[in-house]
């Protein structure tokens, strides 16, 4: 992630993070562990293939689609209170006021990274954190994306100056099209992240908020607020696919509200989970609490794009990971011999190299899964084609993506993300201090290498634990005889075992030898 270069000496020269290395993921210091490295990816990958058998054992074959569910609308008090608009209004305020602040700050403010509110905002505050929050807590991005909000605003001025006309255009979507639109808007964003040099100059970071601000306002008034939301904003559609594992959801009751939804929001077994525009409108809704990562079980038709943008979310954070690897610096080193050291931020060596990272990386990852999936088809007498059984499976694969997501990150957040406690006094880098922390010393003790170690490692296991559970629940609901559901899961448990070794092995690298 070529935004660190900047961040971390950042957080040094404000905080004495001298001692961090400018690592993309790494947790800094070095330390020795207490058993050597392929000690622990044995006991990782054994423990994943123990849970199978455990699971194996345990899961009945009639696993059904009901599970535990607590609804926070149930009385009074509580929906009044998580309803209010003096809890929303608010919140969806303070929204707006700080992609104003990132457009105002990147372009007005100080030209050095590390004194701007945009840089950190974006890519640590909001990128990071609102992912963890989203898979962790539940989807509030669907309550404070700025874009939805300042449309609603915008529509709800317009009915009041033209009562009964309506300010989007209302287009019909071509079905065609699915979600390729958020998922190539995706394929950038990741690019600019992994590949482009000057993704944290504050400038940038403006502009890319006001090119994407039209990009997003735009198909809003083409195509009306929830279809381009559900398809074309990229950040509804990944953070919604996070927000999957989350232990919240919206339920709407009533068939008559999914009948006007421009989404076709009914899955396989009749419910309507997470639609914001039938919730919007339905009089017999719910706000559940649930287990966590039961929402990645849905029964429901998986399409191509959607398979395409779950293996994008894992290759991409497995190549930011392994772009901070030693491997990876020496290709980077014979990319520059080969080509020469010159261009500038958008064309050279470097660029090109980290490019092809995150063009190959991606396309490997789906090659290896279709590969996978045929043993897959292979195993159970070719009942389905494996690229049927890739897109059933793939919701399966999201925990390990974000579990390897929060081990990656987590240092991020925790050390140079604590630069933006200097920057909400600051924000433009004239001296100011507005909330009287602008004299904040980052605190680098905050967790050390070894715990973060061992956090990793327990993070990793687990999301690929909760991804067998997922893919053996897909599994029984696909074959109708166990013989057939046991035996499609032993090439995916093999996959997952692999996959668990790679990720621990990458995580490990700038603390062990």
């Amino acid at each position: 992630m070529k935004k660190l270069k900047i961040i971390l000496p950042v957080a040094a020269a404000t905080g004495g993070l001298a001692v961090w290395p400018a690592y993309a993921h790494g947790f800094g210091e070095r330390t020795e562990l207490p058993v050597p490295l392929g000690y622990f990816l044995i006991g990782a990958a054994l423990a994943v293939g123990l849970s199978f058998v455990l699971i194996s054992v345990f899961t009945k074959l009639s696993e059904g689609r009901s599970y535990w569910r607590l609804n926070l609308l149930g009385s009074a008090w509580s929906r009044a209170l998580l309803t209010s608009p003096l809890l929303l209004v608010p919140v969806k305020i303070l929204s707006v006021f700080l992609l104003g602040l990132v457009i105002a700050t990147g372009f007005a403010g100080d030209s050095s990274p590390q004194l701007n509110f945009a840089p950190t905002f974006v890519w640590i505050i909001w990128w990071v954190g609102m992912a963890f929050t989203v898979a962790l807590v539940g989807n509030i991005w669907a309550l404070v994306n700025p874009w939805k909000i300042l449309f609603g605003w915008a529509e709800g001025l317009y009915r009041w100056i033209r009562p009964g006309q309506k300010l989007a255009l209302e287009k019909t979507y071509p079905a065609r099209w699915g979600i390729w639109p958020a998922l190539v808007l995706f394929a950038v964003f990741t690019w600019i992240q992994d590949a482009y040099t000057d993704s944290s100059v504050p400038a940038q970071v403006a502009t890319m908020a006001v090119v994407y601000s039209v990009i997003t306002l735009g198909g809003m008034a083409v195509f009306g607020r929830h279809q381009w939301l559900t398809r074309g904003e990229v950040f509804s559609v990944v953070f919604g696919f996070l927000a999957r594992f989350s232990p919240t959801e919206v339920r709407v009751l009533e068939s008559a509200a999914c009948q006007t939804c421009s989404n076709q929001c009914l899955d396989a077994d009749g419910d309507c989970i997470d639609c914001y525009e039938c919730f919007a409108v339905a009089n017999r809704r719910e706000f559940n609490i649930r287990p966590w990562a039961i929402g990645l079980g849905r029964n429901e038709h998986v399409s191509g794009d959607m398979l395409a943008l779950v293996v994008l979310l894992l290759a991409t954070v497995t190549f930011d990971g392994f772009s901070a690897t030693a491997a990876w610096v020496d290709f980077q080193t014979f990319v520059i011999d080969q080509f020469g050291a010159g261009g500038n931020s958008l064309f050279n060596s470097l660029t090109l190299a980290d490019t092809l990272g995150a063009l190959l990386v991606p396309v490997g990852f789906f090659c290896v899964y279709l590969l996978f999936s045929q043993l897959m088809s292979a195993s159970v007498g070719g009942q389905l084609p494996a690229l049927e059984l890739a897109k059933i499976f793939s919701f399966s694969l999201i925990p390990i993506a974000l579990a390897y997501n929060i081990a990656h990150f987590i240092t991020l957040l925790l050390i140079p993300g604590q630069l933006i406690i200097v920057l909400i006094s600051d924000p433009f880098g004239q001296n100011w201090d507005i909330f009287g922390t602008a004299d904040y010393n980052i605190n680098i003790t905050i967790i050390n290498a070894r715990t973060l170690w061992f956090l990793s490692v327990a993070l990793i296991v687990l999301g690929h634990v909760l991804a067998v559970y997922l893919a053996h629940r897909a599994a029984i609901r696909t074959f109708s005889d166990r013989a057939s559901a046991m035996n499609s899961q032993y090439p995916m448990l093999t996959l997952m075992v692999v996959y668990t070794v790679i990720s621990l092995w990458i995580i490990a690298q700038p603390i062990v030898k």
